[in-house]
């Protein structure tokens, strides 16, 4: 139970977030566009509409903080006077959460409110690299391989596997079980977008990446992975600059970080966990720089 102490500590109120909330989201999530781009993103995508999928925290009538509470759990501002009443918001979606994820003092101050009521996670990794890029790694000097493309719709037959391939060695267990269907449905619709990248070699995708968010002028980046065999050889330093390269320089409508459309994307971001020191190393060779911590939390 959720402690009268707890209570007493509380300085506002958290309310549900709904479509008329969409612009006030926007605007909190605009002072951080690199570390709220999933947020803004999926706010963009009409994702208020869903009913309790967003719970936020006023002062007054001023939204400060609030917690995307779908697939992922998300806290975007989310600081002490907020997080006993916002954690309480969403303790009810445990079954339909499968991770906690952000800045990572935010999600350690929301993780240690639903840890009692959500029991232990599968793994906590507190340690992420918060990682942007806005320069082109060609001007860096930086080869880039010409084999990286976005994935065409008759490639899903090799995406999907690929992506599973990559799922279950980050996480830890398989993405699905049974039925590849709605798994599959996602990558159709990131390739669909153009948002979904490979490096194809005998029939066979050697190496992935996909853009899960864009916002602010913002691409988010996710899913990097090279297949075993091809791991050592160079591939993903060449590759992943090859996907940077084209998100920063290919023209496509996205709404900037003023809330304006713009011709292109200015930013790149990812995270990667910061034991991962050959991950890290193929992003810093590309130009990328970290600018803050993030963690996850895999439930």
């Amino acid at each position: 139970m959720w402690t009268a102490r707890r209570a007493a500590r509380r300085v506002g109120r958290s309310v549900a977030l709904g479509p008329a909330d969409a612009p006030e989201v926007l605007r909190l999530c605009a002072h951080d566009p690199a570390a709220c781009v999933y947020v803004a993103s999926r706010v963009q995508e009409q994702a208020l509409r869903i009913r309790g999928h967003a719970h936020g925290w006023r002062d007054g009538d001023r939204l400060t903080s609030l917690v995307l509470a779908g697939a992922n759990v998300v806290p975007v501002g989310l600081d002490e006077r907020s997080a006993d009443g916002l954690a309480e918001a969403v303790a009810p979606r445990r079954s339909t959460s499968s991770s906690v994820f952000g800045e990572a003092e935010q999600v350690e101050r929301l993780w240690g409110r639903l840890r009692e009521h959500w029991g232990p996670a599968r793994d906590e990794r507190m340690d992420q690299w918060s990682m942007v890029t806005s320069t082109p790694p060609s001007r860096l000097g930086v080869h880039l391989d010409p084999r990286v493309r976005p994935a065409r719709p008759s490639e899903i037959g090799l995406v999907v596997p690929a992506g599973a391939a990559m799922f279950t060695e980050e996480i830890g267990y398989p993405p699905y079980q049974g039925s590849d269907a709605a798994y599959r449905m996602g990558f159709e619709r990131l390739i669909a977008q153009g948002r979904s990248f490979v490096v194809v070699e005998d029939g066979q995708v050697v190496f992935k990446a996909d853009v899960g968010a864009v916002a602010f002028g913002v691409a988010q980046v996710q899913g990097v992975w090279t297949s075993p065999e091809h791991r050592g050889r160079g591939l993903a330093t060449a590759a992943m600059a090859g996907v940077v390269e084209h998100l920063l320089t290919t023209p496509r409508p996205v709404i900037g970080p003023a809330g304006a459309p713009v011709d292109r994307i200015g930013t790149v971001h990812l995270y990667v966990n910061d034991y991962n020191l050959g991950a890290r190393t193929v992003y810093e060779r590309i130009g990328m720089r970290r600018v803050g911590t993030f963690a996850t939390v895999i439930l």
